[in-house]
């Protein structure tokens, strides 16, 4: 059974290479429709936190001053992670933060990003948005957490990826929905997401051994 590492930053502001860092990391790891383990740190970048990020997040300075060092803690989530397929919502952000945060500690990625917010566009067009939190209530998932901390996110990411691998097992009767057949479904134009499903399930069916 296939698992995959559904991660969150916390960060001081959009992008490393405006020379924002991160603040809080968490990695949920995800397995059969089950949180099996989990990592979570704030991590001190020597970065001062904006007062915006600070009423968001509720992450302090003085948190992130008695936090271990942003290298430290990557070292350790690199380790935890490993080579697992990679998850988060709004994935673009977190992968940006994964890679400069990796850059800076002399390692790299090698594996991709699946992305719930891509995905959810294609599989519940009609959601008023495509918002983590509109998203949870719109399902009923449970709220796990304060929202823009980290843990919280990648709990409510995790059950999110859970259920869009149930409904489009269930809507289109297509088994084995993993990380790589939705990162393809999550680079589709909607209209065409039927027939690439359908697809991958005609290629997995032929590609099973025959039963005697």
């Amino acid at each position: 059974m296939e698992t995959v590492a559904v991660i969150d930053f916390e960060t001081t502001g959009l992008n490393p290479q405006w020379g924002d860092r991160a603040t809080e990391i968490a990695v949920a790891l995800v397995r059969d429709g089950t949180i099996v383990d989990r990592y979570q740190s704030l991590m001190n970048a020597g970065r001062r936190i904006p007062a915006d990020v600070i009423r968001l997040t509720g992450i302090t300075n003085e948190m992130i001053a008695r936090a271990p060092d942003a290298a430290k803690v990557m070292s350790e989530v690199a380790r935890f992670v490993g080579k697992l397929p990679m998850v988060a919502h709004n994935a673009g952000f977190d992968r940006r933060f994964w890679d400069a945060e990796l850059e800076r500690i002399s390692a790299r990625r090698d594996q991709s990003f699946a992305c719930t917010l891509l995905l959810s566009r294609r599989i519940y067009p009609a959601s008023p948005d495509h918002k983590l939190g509109t998203l949870v209530r719109l399902l009923g998932l449970p709220v796990t957490g304060q929202a823009h901390r980290a843990m919280a996110d990648a709990e409510m990411a995790s059950n999110l990826w859970c259920r869009i691998q149930a409904d489009v097992t269930k809507t289109y009767g297509v088994r084995d929905i993993g990380h790589e057949m939705l990162t393809r479904v999550q680079g589709t134009p909607r209209a065409k997401v039927p027939k690439v499903i359908e697809n991958w399930g005609q290629s997995r069916f032929s590609r099973s051994p025959a039963r005697s």
